[in-house]
């Protein structure tokens, strides 16, 4: 039998209750996922390690690009201790340089740290390529130097905003892995992109879930205090994605 995983991004502590409640398999930690996730305050780190699934910690210290200072790097490698430290299954990391191509160097040198780190705590930090990944010029090339790095998985929506549109793509990269690496499917899946994203092989996909909140006071609105529409990790789609992913393993 093929097993098929669910990993979904929360952002707060009732992100993490419904994710664990709907079924979920693993959970990526984040913060203010409207620009495609942050690092997640340490707060919330403690009490996702609480939870009874593997969490990875995304650690990206800002909004924008992927190509990050001496000062940012320093950021993501204490992201990583802050993981390890706290007892959580793995992290998400990334990074560019200026043409988007993979920072081969910088991420060697986060990775060496989260082995250490592993080895301190005697089990290893599972390692997650973001969505920068997206961003490089030759996604097979990127691949290989994914898989020559050392990570796990790369999480992808091959190389288009929405991975529903880049099936093909998908189906490239799970072929070209060959088993030496995972292909996470993220970003826009849904009910209705899920038949179509498993048409390409993947065993892992990775989604938000969420859904609009109702209508929320106005005042907090106009004072800058919440968005216009808010969203929250959605125990149904939740259930409904993991149902799915149950019923298409084989």
């Amino acid at each position: 039998m093929t097993r098929r995983l669910l990993e979904v991004c929360v952002e707060d502590a009732r992100g993490i209750a419904a994710a664990v409640a709907g079924g979920a398999d693993r959970i990526e930690l984040c913060a203010a996922l409207d620009v495609g996730g942050l690092t997640p305050p340490a707060s919330l780190v403690r009490a996702a390690a609480q939870a009874p699934l593997p969490v990875h910690l995304l650690a990206r210290p800002r909004a924008g690009g992927f190509v990050h200072d001496a000062a940012e790097r320093a950021l993501v490698a204490d992201d990583i201790r802050t993981a390890a430290e706290a007892g959580l299954a793995g992290v998400v990391i990334g990074a560019s340089v200026r043409d988007h191509r993979l920072d081969t160097e910088t991420l060697a040198a986060w990775i060496a740290h989260a082995r250490d780190l592993g080895a301190t705590r005697g089990r290893p930090l599972a390692l997650t390529l973001h969505r920068a990944f997206d961003l490089a010029p030759g996604l097979p090339a990127a691949l290989e130097e994914a898989i020559a790095l050392g990570f796990d998985r790369i999480l992808t929506s091959g190389g288009t905003p929405q991975a529903v549109d880049a099936v093909p793509m998908l189906a490239t990269l799970v072929e070209r892995a060959a088993g030496r690496i995972v292909i996470l499917a993220g970003s826009g899946v849904s009910a209705a992109t899920l038949p179509a994203l498993l048409t390409t092989g993947v065993t892992e996909v990775h989604a938000s879930c969420r859904a609009a909140l109702p209508e929320q006071d106005a005042t907090l609105t106009h004072f800058g205090f919440s968005p216009p529409i808010a969203k929250a990790t959605d125990v149904e789609t939740v259930a409904t994605l993991a149902g799915m992913l149950r019923a298409a393993e084989t």
